[in-house]
């Protein structure tokens, strides 16, 4: 496919490489006879390795089949996080290394989770847009506070730390963005 026909969230091979189309940026030469350029944000599947490439309209990029296979988180072996196909129960390892951050989101039976999946191999993982999580850690709420409410950090149950309001305390769940990694209200 041409370069000017690459969509956002595209998986394309470059250089022995497999990427996902992150951002696409389309800039017009100013001078007569200048060819339209696009640039590209890529990230490597698996790893995650950010990339700018940048290719003329008519330029050639190869499409990658990806599929992407509904899936519940079902247990960690070892480093490795084990996701079940929500359809037909076959079981997809990510290594560590592969979920990177979005391990700080991941609990037991997670659901609504996305495996992408290229020539039956598991190569990334998409969360849901917000997950819930339990507050282990966080100070309690200071009696007579100002009305400007504002926030604290707060432990949750997969290890990551995160601002919540003052008026979250220990033992409640709350919702949090996997996309801004933010407090999203009480759950």
């Amino acid at each position: 496919m041409k370069a000017s026909e690459v969509k956002r969230g595209n998986v394309i091979e470059h250089i022995n490489g497999i990427y996902q189309v992150r951002d696409i940026e389309r800039s017009a030469p100013t001078a007569r006879g200048g060819n339209v350029t696009f640039r590209f944000t890529l990230y490597s599947i698996p790893g995650g390795q950010k990339l700018d490439l940048s290719l003329r309209a008519d330029d050639d990029l190869k499409e990658v089949d990806l599929v992407r296979r509904a899936s519940t988180f079902s247990y960690k072996e070892g480093e490795a996080f084990v996701f079940m196909d929500s359809e037909d129960y076959t079981p997809y390892q990510l290594d560590a290394d592969v979920v990177g951050e979005a391990a700080g989101y991941i609990t037991e039976g997670l659901e609504g989770c996305f495996v992408a999946v290229i020539d039956d191999q598991p190569v990334a993982l998409q969360l849901p847009p917000t997950v819930t999580l339990e507050v282990v850690d966080t100070a309690p709420e200071m009696k007579g506070a100002t009305a400007t409410k504002r926030p604290k950090p707060a432990t949750l149950n997969t290890g990551i730390e995160i601002q919540v309001p003052e008026y979250i305390t220990v033992g409640e769940k709350i919702l949090v963005s996997t996309l801004s990694g933010e407090f999203s209200g009480r759950a």
